[in-house]
């Protein structure tokens, strides 16, 4: 994940994996502690994701994930380290040792909620074009 040097001034850049809304829980704990850490929807790519959170952590700190898929309903446990922090708006991790199988998972989640956001935005725009011959 590259988006540190993103934020550091460059502007548009290119993300290396395609990321989704598609979370229905989400647990995150500091490694080391027992303090749940509340946190809202993030979004999700095959590396790792971006969690919303007022909650500061330093770069490198490592965490412990548990979050279940949307569309397929998988549960996915695993680690992630810190590669950035935007105070009072959240989190972007990196997946550590993510079990072979959970990336399967998220891959497949990926897919599915990628071709159901393209189904939905065609046919939105298939409506509004209706919509406007009509006029």
């Amino acid at each position: 994940m590259n988006e540190k040097s993103s934020l550091n001034g460059r502007i548009g850049y290119a993300r290396a994996n395609s990321r989704v809304h598609c979370l229905r829980e989400i647990s995150v704990t500091y490694e080391g502690q027992n303090e749940r850490t509340v946190v809202k929807a993030p979004d999700l790519s095959v590396n790792g994701m971006f969690i919303s959170t007022t909650r500061r952590f330093p770069e490198g700190a490592v965490l412990n994930l548990q979050f279940r898929m949307a569309v397929t309903n998988a549960v996915v446990q695993t680690r992630c380290e810190v590669r950035y922090c935007l105070p009072g708006v959240g989190v972007g991790v990196e997946f550590i040792g993510i079990a072979p199988e959970a990336k399967k998972d998220i891959e497949r989640e990926l897919k599915l909620a990628l071709s159901d956001a393209k189904r939905r935005g065609a046919t939105k725009h298939a409506a509004r074009h209706r919509a406007k011959q009509r006029r």
